[in-house]
């Protein structure tokens, strides 16, 4: 689709005089309307300002491309003015905009972006925008975009003998954080200088809509080098052995011959790859503690799809049960009573099990790449089974802690194997993936991870044995149950919280008072946690990022539940955030809860066992929602802007 094809006359205006950016976007979107564009035209304004309140889309040089989805579009259309005096636009580089184009595009597909690429990359050009600035009228504008327009993007493009022959001497990708401007532009220009220098060049671009352009195999093998100018993660494996430069996006568009240069005269470093298949291009003078979080946040990426699902389909199993008329039972089988309610435990079980596993997987896989996943898989297992050297069959589970611990100390022993292998002869080449890598790497992680589970083992029966003497010492009813709540909260599901939850319902059988006020104690300790990131998300937005704030509403369902697991994602991305925060506001719940007199008969399903409950449960509501609140307000202490 050609720039042209999207462009009416009734929606081009040139030569007018606008005083303000506000200005500029009401002439633009009346012009969408008038041309019957749009289906609501407030609507899509709205599109348009909360697009511009994430970063302008002044691109500098004189050009803005105001831009927004919207279902207030009817069809992909543009829109375009030109200013002669020029309008603050807010561009970075301060200069008033002269050339506005505004791209109206429907929700689905990704036809703005394409459009917003190819007008990017034609008004890098001076003369074209010298062209659209004299246009005597709308049809000579249109004219000298079809005309420039046809030049740069033919229907077959050409190929010289040279470059079939040979191919491109020179490579290079772009890739910018939001993928948008900046990619285009330093492509844009890179291509442009080696044109200007007479060496063939071709450009990937890493943009929001996907990678364009794309580098082949046989290209990278023919060229002379590349040049990565980026600022996020690109594919990086596929150069290994190649010449390479590796930048900013902005050097790419203010020093393309500069970086071009570097490669024709063998200033390049040669890349050597090591660790995960994509690696970050740009990462200046990246601490330890950066690529350390930048993995973590690598295996939480991939775990948070098994707790939301899983959650959500436990939480069901509880839903089935309460409308069976089982909710006042105070079974222990709560939640698998029912067939129906049986079969989504069992589900959401299966996938709360693998968890554990994906996490210290996929954080291994960061680390060490494709040799790294068996490890980190195993060694989440066998985390979470609690496998010890004398009992195989698993006693002492070390929960997500020792999932983590599993993924990093299994990644970096498998990037340790690879060093060492590389002294082998090169006949075992074709073997080391296939059978050295995984057998060395199984045989360091079960030993690390055995040696691992016993220490939690005594950890747990320590702990176990403390709260038993607590519960039995008069007057300390309500210290315990704070204590037991906030353990709840520390490790979410690993041997704190398993001590904590398991003493509470092995109390039960005892049948007394004070077992029961335990119960609610520990019950409510592990409600606060995703409630509290839930309330965060929801009342301090800025702290988080748009996935974060995505996937935390089904917190609040998790923790009504009694799933802590679903608070595992966040304490896991900052735990010296979360966690202490979880903390206060779980002990504070529990606290609360023993002093207005709860007592609690279920050992599981949050609010769908309250019937179980001796006493009122809106006190026991309202003891939740102030541990909950003070949890959030410690996290929003704590925890800076999301950046």
């Amino acid at each position: 689709m050609r720039i042209v094809d999207l462009l009416k006359k009734e929606c081009i205006e040139l030569n007018v005089q606008l005083n303000s950016k506000a200005e500029a976007i009401d002439k633009l979107v009346n012009l969408h309307q008038n041309a019957g564009n749009l289906i609501d035209a407030n609507a899509y304004k709205e599109g348009i300002l909360a697009r511009e309140a994430s970063g302008t889309t002044a691109i500098g040089d004189g050009i803005a491309i105001p831009h927004a989805k919207s279902k207030a579009v009817k069809s992909p259309a543009l829109a375009a003015v030109t200013i002669p005096d020029g309008v603050d636009y807010e561009a970075m580089d301060g200069k008033p905009s002269d050339i506005i184009f505004m791209i109206a595009a429907p929700n689905d597909g990704d036809v703005h972006l394409e459009v917003l690429a190819r007008l990017m990359t034609m008004l890098m050009d001076g003369e074209f925008r010298d062209k659209l600035l004299n246009a005597k009228g709308k049809e000579a504008f249109l004219r000298a975009i079809d005309t420039f327009e046809r030049e740069k993007y033919p229907d077959e493009p050409k190929t010289s003998k040279e470059e079939k022959k040979r191919g491109y001497r020179i490579l290079a990708v772009t890739a910018c954080p939001t993928g948008i401007a900046h990619t285009y532009m330093a492509a844009e220009a890179l291509e442009k200088a080696g044109k200007e220098m007479n060496l063939p060049l071709k450009a990937e671009t890493n943009g929001s809509g996907g990678a364009k352009n794309i580098l082949t195999s046989e290209e990278i093998a023919n060229c002379d080098g590349i040049i990565v100018a980026a600022d996020k993660n690109v594919e990086m494996a596929r150069f290994d052995g190649k010449p390479v430069v590796i930048t900013k996006v902005a050097d790419g568009i203010h020093k393309p011959k500069e970086l071009i240069n570097k490669i024709i005269k063998g200033d390049a470093p040669v890349y050597h790859h090591k660790g995960a298949k994509t690696v970050a291009a740009h990462s200046g003078n990246e601490s330890f503690g950066r690529k350390l979080y930048k993995h973590l946040m690598n295996g939480v990426s991939h775990m948070l799809p098994f707790v939301v699902a899983g959650g959500i389909f436990i939480a069901i199993a509880f839903l089935i049960d309460t409308i069976a008329g089982y909710g006042s039972s105070g079974s222990g089988d709560f939640g698998t009573i029912t067939p129906a309610a049986k079969f989504f435990k069992a589900i959401g079980g299966i996938s709360f099990d693998l968890m554990v596993p994906i996490l210290s997987g996929f954080i291994a896989m960061s680390i060490a790449d494709r040799p790294g996943l068996l490890v980190g898989l195993v060694g989440g297992f066998l985390a979470t089974s609690g496998t010890t050297f004398t009992n195989l069959g698993g006693d002492v589970p070390s929960g997500f802690l020792g999932g983590l611990l599993a993924g990093f100390v299994g990644g970096y022993i498998m990037l340790g194997i690879i060093k060492l292998c590389e002294k082998l002869p090169n006949a075992l080449e074709g073997i080391k993936p296939v059978l050295v890598f995984p057998l060395l790497g199984l045989g360091s992680i079960a030993v690390v991870m055995c040696a691992i589970n016993p220490i939690m083992g005594f950890i747990n029966t320590g702990m176990s044995n403390t709260l038993t003497k607590m519960s039995q010492t008069e007057g300390l009813m309500v210290p315990l149950c704070a204590l037991l709540a906030g353990m709840m909260a520390i490790d979410m599901g690993g041997p704190f919280n398993k001590a904590a939850y398991v003493f509470a319902t092995g109390m039960l059988s005892i049948q007394t008072d004070a077992a029961f006020t335990i119960m609610a104690a520990v019950m409510i300790g592990g409600m606060v946690p995703p409630i509290a990131i839930a309330l965060s998300n929801t009342f301090f937005k800025n702290k988080w990022t748009d996935e974060e704030r995505k996937n935390a509403p089904v917190n609040y369902i998790m923790g009504l539940s009694f799933i802590t697991e679903g608070a595992i994602p966040y304490a896991a991305g900052y735990p010296l955030q979360v966690i202490p925060s979880c903390i206060v506001g779980s002990a504070t719940a529990g606290a609360l809860s023993a002093l207005f007199g709860c007592k609690l008969m279920a050992p599981h399903g949050g609010v769908f066992v309250f019937a179980t409950m001796s006493g009122t449960w809106y006190v026991y509501l309202a003891a939740l929602a102030i541990g909950s609140v003070i949890g959030m307000l410690m996290l929003a202490i704590l925890k800076k802007r999301a950046k």
